[in-house]
């Protein structure tokens, strides 16, 4: 069975944040959908062990910011594979708050939307939250991010607590040219494609990669990095 073929289902890429007192947390999301027209209702899949279902579950109300299909690897790093339990998403990125007090991403979104929940569904790991459209706008004209462009021309990863993330594959590695596995986000730096965020060309291989050289999605150094198939 190729799991693979799941990368082909259309899905968009999203943060998705929330908020617990004064507290915000957000996270990266791809399984958002409009579920009816009148009233407008929107669904987001959100595992369970993530601080932005524990705020979603407190607050009951959950925003969803539009990524631009230009957002930066590390910007979709820094919400997707880093933890709100132990830093602050939202000290240095810009963003409002609604007048429900929930804060929306502004960067890098091309346009956002404000529900408040009114069912859910238990999956097992992850929980559908069903919420009621309270308010969306366009921030900009741009075209978004695809969660299949995201794969293909980013080459980003994703987390195990994604609904979407299926195990990769160990595959045969050429001598001389090895790839490398981040341990922190499982990004696999490939020495026959290069890092372009980085401008390291194709043909680099990792131990010739800078010393200052980090992982282009959540910032780890090289030494967080084992080879595949170690």
């Amino acid at each position: 069975m190729d799991l693979n073929a799941l990368y082909n289902i259309g899905y968009g890429m999203y943060i998705v944040s929330s908020k617990s007192g004064d507290k915000f947390n957000g996270q990266i999301a791809n399984t958002v959908f409009q579920i009816t027209a009148e009233p407008p209702t929107i669904a987001i899949s959100i595992n369970k062990q993530n601080l932005t279902h524990k705020f979603i579950e407190e607050s009951k109300i959950f925003t969803i910011s539009i990524l631009s299909k230009e957002t930066p690897i590390k910007f979709i790093g820094d919400f997707g594979f880093k933890s709100g339990k132990e830093i602050d998403k939202f000290k240095s990125v810009e963003h409002k708050v609604s007048s429900n007090g929930t804060p929306i991403v502004t960067e890098n979104t091309i346009g956002y939307v404000e529900a408040k929940v009114v069912n859910s569904l238990d999956m097992g790991t992850h929980t559908i939250f069903v919420g009621v459209i309270v308010d969306a706008e366009t921030i900009k004209k741009e075209e978004p991010m695809t969660y299949a462009y995201y794969h293909t021309v980013k080459r980003g990863t994703s987390p195990k607590t994604a609904p979407t993330y299926i195990k990769p594959e160990v595959a045969q590695q050429t001598k001389g040219m090895e790839k490398y596995k981040c341990k922190i986000c499982g990004y696999i730096y490939d020495p026959q494609k290069g890092d372009a965020e980085s401008n390291i060309k194709p043909g680099t291989s990792f131990d010739e990669l800078p010393k200052d050289w980090l992982c282009p999605i959540c910032g780890a150094d090289k030494s967080e990095f084992i080879r595949e198939g170690k």
